[in-house]
C-alpha cells in the first residue's frame, strides 16, 4: 500500500456526514447517548478547561499514519502521554507520525479538533485501523465528539464498539505504552 492521495481541504466544504445523521444512526442501532453543547473544544486542554461537568470518561484521539500509507485512529484516557514509538511496534506499523489535515477530512470527514472514533461512520473502504486503550473497556461512559468539535456525546464502551463494528471497524484494545516523566 502506497502513501494515499491528498486532498486539499476547502474551507466551505460540508462534512461528508452531519453530528445530526450520526446521531440518527445510533438511534438506529439502538444506542443510547448522553449529548452536551458546548464552546469549541481543540485541545485536550480546552476540553478540561471548558467542558464543565460532563461525567464519565474523556479522551484524546490520535490519527497516525506510517509510510506504507496504513492509518490508524487511536483513541486513549485523556490523561495518557503515550509512547508513540512503543506503541507503532505493538500494533505492527513501524514509525508512525501524524497524519496530515488532508487525510484526515479525506477518510475520517472531520477536521483537527474534532477527532473522534465516530469518524468511521466516514471510512467505508475502510481504510482506517482502530485502536482503543484497553483502559476504556467496561467504561459505562466513553465522552466523544460527535464529528464537530462544539458538543460532546456519551456512550458506553460496549456501545462504541458496537457502532465501530457496525461499520466494520472492529477495533482491537491495546494496553498502551506511556512515556517515561522526564
Amino acid at each position: 500500500m502506497s502513501e494515499p492521495a491528498v486532498t486539499p481541504i476547502s474551507e466551505d466544504a460540508a462534512p461528508p456526514t452531519s453530528a445530526d445523521d450520526l446521531l440518527a444512526k445510533l438511534d438506529e442501532l439502538g444506542i443510547a447517548y448522553q449529548r452536551h453543547h458546548h464552546e469549541p473544544l481543540f485541545t485536550v486542554a480546552d476540553s478540561q478547561a471548558m467542558r464543565g461537568q460532563i461525567d464519565g470518561a474523556h479522551i484524546k484521539n490520535l490519527f497516525v499514519k506510517n509510510k506504507k500509507g496504513q492509518i490508524w485512529m487511536i483513541t486513549v484516557l485523556e490523561h495518557r502521554s503515550v509512547d508513540l514509538n512503543t506503541l507503532a511496534k505493538q500494533i505492527g506499523a513501524g514509525r508512525v507520525s501524524f497524519a496530515k489535515p488532508e487525510l484526515l477530512w479525506q477518510y475520517w470527514g472531520v477536521r483537527p479538533g474534532a477527532v473522534t472514533p465516530f469518524g468511521a461512520i466516514n471510512d467505508s473502504e475502510n481504510v482506517v485501523t482502530v485502536i482503543l486503550d484497553e483502559a476504556l473497556k467496561g467504561e459505562a461512559c466513553v465522552n466523544c465528539h460527535p464529528l464537530v468539535n462544539d458538543q460532546t456525546i456519551g456512550v458506553s464502551a460496549d456501545d462504541l464498539v458496537k457502532f465501530l463494528t457496525h461499520t466494520n471497524h472492529e477495533p482491537t484494545f491495546v494496553t498502551i505504552p506511556e512515556r517515561e516523566s522526564a
